[in-house]
Order: C-alpha cells, then sequence, then structure tokens
C-alpha cells in the first residue's frame, strides 16, 4: 500500500491560545483490551512526540473492562505525561466519545481503535484542516474514491447497504458513517453533543447527520481498509439498532430539533422524510436480511472494531448542508 505523504501545519494558521494549550486530544475506547493497550498506546505517543508539531493527548476510554484493561491503563497514564485515563461505569462507545469529548480542553478532538490499524501517518491529514479552520469535523471513508478495502463480499454488501440507506432517508451527503477514524472541532462538539442521544455504535451516524443540517463542513479522508478477522460485533443487534436510529433521526430532522445552520438550508427537508416513508419498509428489511446472512460467518465484536490504513490524499471538498 502506498505510504501517506506527510500533512503540514504550519504554526501562524494556530490561533494564539492554541499554541499555549493541548491542540489534539486522540481518545481510545477501550472493552477488555490488556493485551492490546500496551504496546498500541506506546506506539501513538512514540509517533505524536516524534511528528506532530503541538501539545497532544492520549485518552484512554475504558468502557467498563472487567479484565485487566484498567491496570495496564493506570500504569500507562503513570509512563507517560500525554496519557490520561477516564473511566466509566457502562460500555458504549458513543457513551465514552461523550464523557471524554464533553471534558477535553483540546482544540481538536479525535477518536481511533485500539488496535491502531490506521496508518498512524495519516493522523495528520485528518486533522490538519480542523487545526486550520477550514473543517468542522474530518471522517476516513472506506467508500470514497481512491480508498483500498479488503474484507469479505458480506461485510462490503452490508457497509454499502447502510450507507445508501443514509442517502436514501436522511439525504446523508458523506459517504461513510462508521469507519473507527474521525476527528472534530471542539466548539462544532459543544454545538453537536447535546443533541446526540445515542451511546453506542449509531453515535457517528447520528454526529454526522447532525452536522450536515446544522451547514458544518465535513472533511473526507480516503482510506485503505483490511478488516480485522477477530471481530466481535453482533451483526443483526447492531442493524436493529441502526435502523431504530435512523427512524428516530428523521422524527428528529422533522421537528426541526437539530442545531441549525447560519442560513435556512433544509428546504429538501420534506423530500428527505417522504423518501425516508416510502422506501423505510423495504430497506429495512433488506437490511436486516444482509445482517442476518452474515451473521453465521461473522464473530462478534467489541467497542474497538474498525481496521483503517488511511490515505492523506483528499478526493472530495468539504460539504455544506
Amino acid at each position: 500500500m502506498t505510504a501517506p505523504a506527510p500533512a503540514t501545519i504550519q504554526a501562524e494558521q494556530l490561533q494564539p491560545q492554541q499554541r499555549k494549550t493541548t491542540v489534539l486530544d486522540v481518545v481510545v475506547p477501550v472493552y477488555n483490551e490488556e493485551a492490546d493497550l500496551g504496546p498500541s498506546v506506546r506506539r501513538l505517543v512514540a509517533y505524536l512526540r516524534a511528528e506532530f508539531p503541538y501539545p497532544f493527548r492520549v485518552t484512554i476510554a475504558d468502557n467498563a473492562s472487567v479484565d485487566g484493561t484498567p491496570r495496564v491503563a493506570a500504569g500507562l497514564a503513570g509512563e507517560f505525561a500525554e496519557v490520561r485515563v477516564a473511566t466509566l461505569a457502562e460500555k458504549g462507545r458513543g457513551r465514552a466519545l461523550r464523557h471524554v469529548w464533553t471534558q477535553s480542553d483540546a482544540a481538536v478532538l479525535a477518536y481511533m481503535d485500539v488496535d491502531l490499524s490506521t496508518d498512524l501517518r495519516a493522523l495528520l491529514p485528518l486533522v490538519a484542516p480542523l487545526i486550520t479552520g477550514h473543517s468542522d469535523l474530518a471522517i476516513g471513508s472506506r467508500l470514497a474514491r481512491g480508498s483500498r478495502v479488503v474484507r469479505g463480499a458480506k461485510r462490503e454488501i452490508i457497509s454499502r447497504s447502510y450507507n445508501l440507506l443514509l442517502k436514501g432517508t436522511l439525504a446523508a451527503s458523506f459517504s461513510d458513517a462508521q469507519c473507527g477514524f474521525k476527528a472534530i472541532r471542539a466548539d462544532a462538539a459543544r454545538q453537536l453533543l447535546p443533541h446526540v442521544r445515542d451511546t453506542g455504535w449509531f453515535f457517528d451516524t447520528e454526529l454526522l447527520v447532525l452536522a450536515q443540517n446544522a451547514g458544518m463542513r465535513i472533511h473526507e479522508v480516503p482510506v485503505d481498509w483490511v478488516d480485522d478477522p477477530d471481530s466481535r460485533v453482533d451483526i443483526v443487534s447492531t442493524a436493529v439498532a441502526d435502523l431504530k436510529g435512523i427512524a428516530r433521526m428523521a422524527r428528529t430532522l422533522l421537528t426541526g430539533k437539530v442545531p441549525q445552520p447560519p442560513t435556512p438550508a433544509q428546504a429538501g427537508l420534506l423530500g428527505q422524510l417522504l423518501r425516508f416513508a416510502v422506501i423505510g419498509v423495504g430497506s429495512t428489511i433488506a437490511y436486516l436480511a444482509l445482517f442476518a446472512f452474515a451473521r453465521p460467518t461473522l464473530g462478534r465484536r467489541g467497542p474497538t472494531s474498525s481496521r483503517c490504513w488511511s490515505r492523506p490524499s483528499r478526493t472530495r471538498p468539504s460539504t455544506a448542508a
């Protein structure tokens, strides 16, 4: 795979207060990851110390682990000044991200999976547009032009079906809602998080839909992505939760209880909801059938999942609702 070219961020592009305080907070959500946590965090800190030119933090968000993960996390916090630990009493990736992002003092908030399958050289291309103020959110996309994906046919169909469903029902303009490689400006997070209700896997989708409808700019980075053979996601329950989340978001958009864009930009909302009513039943059945079909061959998966090898090239401009 082609190695990503480095991205640069000039010091003069930062606001004065950003040069003094934490610029980037990278959250690593974990659940029962005592084996992988230590090597991954040491690798991440070493990379950021060598390559990231501004103050940073790595936050381990422990999702109520019942193995030795808390002990390993505490040891890492003692080993590195840049590492801290947030401990949650309940599981949920969305819950962990909301908890850390709400309390963080960093200008840019990011998250990635504990296995660090993402090429760390792609981190700067992801966060640079946010640091400079060019974009509000940034996502890794496995479905954007230029991405390279290695996974089975069933997972490919499931992923594409889900994202097509988002386009057909919620008029999503972003290409991939669930790759575990994202970042957001802190000011955008403060505006959006009070409106995000999901605490699990649908958190990403809900955040992006709200951002799009608020007129925020979403930057996409194509990724080289290889499927994790040690997958532990409960496919059917995740599909049901996603479908419920989509229906809830449609109702939310209908009532207008979303962050408002600076200019009236929701004229197409009625058309979105009509499309939802027309294709909702058929798409729901199809999506559930795909997941049910895949379940026998796909194991279960915990809260740290996707494997992304990201490339810095940008194939589509930031979008505004």
